[in-house]
């Protein structure tokens, strides 16, 4: 047995405290998020009585919460009025429904995964696969609201004009697939900012399905579709844009999907790939972006890759130069990075 390091010791069980520390957390900002409390603190400072008030809730809770978010980091406290408050870049995180950075989302996803938990060391054991229906509900709600408010930033702003030509098409009259969309937010967005095209979102969780349906109807969006399909499947042909919003490397056969988007383009058509930023190399993505990924990659992704024909299990982090490689097996001769964000690749191909 080698001998013990103790400084390093000392390190690793203060980073294994502070972890614990942020998932016991994790359970406090999903509360904080449903009941409100976050945006009664970003509205004007309170004590714990106040807050309680404001929001309906005991005020005995609402302390401990308090006393742990400003542990936390994620409120402030002042002790000479014994208020609790939250500074601008607070609510932008916590509160901030159009932030581009609100970030509660991913507990929720967090939440689903531990729900998941004997499932997924099941899969373990046996190599299988668990599809992203078998998760709880939470992962998909979270997804929505994890995603939307980057979507809600770039896609408009940043993403389609980074492709060529497309927002000229969609400016004048598109026809448009999102693949994969979940609960419809990416599609919704499009359609809002693109009235003249037609957008066509699809995805083969019907529950998904069903929500998005509700969505555009409550945004009032009236070019927008929504069907039942899976990527290798979905209906029609002549797409200008076909997108694929942080879901090609959660198929079993991404590389079938691509030669599927292949015959659904138009012959001037493009494919928008967005996928989550990494690195081609591992020890590249050995940083805090790379460790959200991984950890999602091998609780939800690769699971639901595995739980699918040919199961190829690419990863979040499966890098630029292995999606070139699924792209052009699939039939594209042009692929490029047309853009990036911290935490996403904006990949372009073409016929």
């Amino acid at each position: 047995m080698q001998a013990i390091n103790q400084t390093k010791l000392e390190t690793l069980v203060g980073q294994m405290i502070n972890d614990l520390g942020a998932a016991v957390n994790g359970v406090l900002v999903i509360i904080g998020d449903k009941l409100g409390l976050y945006k009664a603190l970003a509205a004007v400072p309170c004590t714990s009585q106040q807050l309680a008030e404001r929001t309906g809730t005991a005020e005995r809770y609402v302390r401990e919460w308090l006393a742990a978010q400003a542990a936390s980091g994620y409120i402030n406290y002042d002790a000479t009025t014994q208020e609790f408050h939250l500074s601008p870049e607070q609510s932008a995180v916590f509160a901030v429904e159009e932030s581009p950075v609100l970030m509660t989302g991913g507990f929720y996803m967090v939440e689903s995964v531990f729900a998941s938990e004997p499932q997924l060391s099941e899969v373990f054991r046996t190599g299988k696969g668990l599809s992203w229906s078998e998760h709880c509900n939470c992962l998909f709600c979270g997804t929505e609201k994890f995603f939307q408010p980057s979507y809600r930033a770039n896609l408009v702003a940043q993403w389609l004009p980074a492709l060529d030509g497309v927002t000229q098409k969609l400016e004048h009259g598109a026809r448009v697939a999102d693949v994969g969309c979940g609960h419809g937010a990416s599609t919704i967005i499009m359609a809002q900012a693109y009235p003249h095209s037609s957008f066509y979102g699809f995805d083969y969780h019907a529950p998904s399905i069903e929500h998005a349906r509700e969505l555009a109807d409550k945004a009032g969006v009236k070019n927008v579709t929504f069907e039942v399909a899976s990527a290798k499947a979905y209906p029609g042909t002549g797409y200008d844009l076909v997108a694929f919003f942080d879901c090609l490397h959660d198929m079993g056969d991404p590389v079938g999907a691509a030669a599927h988007v292949r015959t659904t383009l138009d012959r001037d058509g493009t494919w928008l790939i967005v996928e989550p930023f990494a690195h081609d190399t591992l020890e590249q993505n050995f940083n805090p972006i790379g460790r959200v990924a991984y950890g999602f990659s091998t609780t939800v992704c690769v699971p639901s890759s595995l739980s699918q024909e040919v199961g190829l299990g690419l990863g979040a982090q499966a890098g630029e130069t292995r999606l070139r490689e699924v792209v052009t097996a699939g039939g594209f001769t042009h692929f490029r990075r047309a853009a990036e964000t911290p935490l996403n690749l904006i990949l372009e191909a073409r016929p």
